[in-house]
């Protein structure tokens, strides 16, 4: 029972695309990520998707529309809902999700992470 610090937590990593486990709260990840550039179409099925926009911002491109999220800005994708990330600079996200999620692309996407780093 500890205090997290995003700052100090986003300092220990420069890769993008790939969540960095910061908590667990029953059986959902915190995580955070630094995103940039253009991301792949995608849904989760079965589960929620929660951001929250640590710094920066990117939009959430959805087939019927695109979001801009700010900065302290949150968005929930509901499950289902086919989605696609971009950043035009890097943005830090922290994102709350179901830890059985199984994540994007296909089976040989380089940007698929089926496991979370923990930090």
């Amino acid at each position: 029972m500890n205090a997290i610090n995003l700052k100090q937590k986003l300092a220990l990593f420069n890769d993008q695309w790939s969540p960095k486990v910061i908590a667990n709260i029953d059986n959902y990840h915190v995580y955070l990520s630094k995103i940039e550039g253009d991301f792949v179409w995608h849904a989760h099925e079965d589960q929620d998707e929660f951001f929250l926009v640590v710094t920066g911002r990117f939009r959430m491109d959805f087939r019927d529309k695109s979001v801009w999220v700010e900065e302290g800005d949150t968005l929930i994708v509901p499950a289902g809902v086919e989605h696609k990330p971009y950043a035009e600079t890097e943005c830090a996200v922290l994102v709350i999700e179901n830890a059985d999620t199984q994540h994007t692309g296909g089976v040989d996407d380089p940007r698929r992470k089926d496991t979370h780093d923990r930090i």
